[in-house]
């Protein structure tokens, strides 16, 4: 597997669904005038690239566009329903999926490999680099060796490459009830300062004695910064200040 740092990607036109439509996707638009991350993978809903390759690229999607990256691509060898419904599963609203479906976009960077021992056919290379209107600057390509190698290609060696000082945003999570003010005002209070977070309310996947195993209270809402109990809407005023 060889590098194209210095060069052009390669010019390709994907058919792509958008809201039921067809549309046809070049790869000027993708990268022309544009700073891109792309990262390339064997395929939609396997388990590396859904546990960790894509979800690492779309957590940290915030942190890309602080240092100049205007958009992040998912690239891989499947066809656009496919990447679709894998975007839907992992709500992966950061990243842009492109379904190289023919293999072309792939062939040309020289990373279509064939993976027909295990009933994939022809399929991506796992990579990622960077590209500037269209020229690659960096490339990093996982080492030829059995198996599905993941070590160089995952968002943080991408980051630390492009800003080794650049810091991940914390993220929060809520546990929360429907109707509840003190709720209202711990997310409100979230949102301000810029914090993204996800809520978990009562009654959906979650009791009074789950809440209570996890944060030792029965109040709510329950919040929880980068893995940190903080507790209810006063002790986050609180921790804020």
């Amino acid at each position: 597997m060889k590098d194209r740092i210095g060069q052009k990607v390669p010019s390709v036109t994907f058919p792509v669904l958008e809201n039921g439509n067809w549309k046809a996707v070049t790869s000027d638009d993708l990268f022309k005038g544009k700073t891109v991350v792309l990262f390339a993978l064997p395929g939609a809903f396997t388990p590396t690239c859904s546990s960790t390759h894509l979800p690492r690229y779309n957590e940290l999607a915030p942190v890309f566009k602080e240092n100049g990256v205007d958009d992040i691509i998912c690239l891989s060898v499947n066809d656009p329903f496919v990447m679709n419904e894998w975007k839907k599963d992992l709500h992966a609203d950061n990243i842009t999926l492109i379904p190289d479906g023919n293999g072309e976009f792939s062939e040309g960077m020289g990373m279509l490999v064939n993976k027909s021992e295990i009933g994939f056919g022809k399929r991506s290379w796992r990579y990622s680099m960077l590209v500037k209107d269209g020229v690659v600057e960096q490339q990093f390509i996982e080492h030829e060796e059995p198996g599905d190698p993941f070590k160089v290609s995952d968002a943080d060696t991408m980051l630390n490459y492009i800003n080794k000082d650049a810091a991940e945003k914390p993220f929060a999570t809520v546990f929360s009830k429907p109707g509840c003010p003190f709720c209202v005002k711990a997310k409100e209070l979230l949102v301000e300062k810029g914090i993204e977070f996800e809520e978990i309310e009562l009654g959906k996947g979650i009791s009074n004695r789950s809440l209570r195993a996890v944060s030792g209270q029965l109040t709510w809402p329950q919040v929880y910064i980068a893995g940190e109990h903080i507790g209810g809407s006063e002790e986050l005023a609180a921790y804020f200040k």
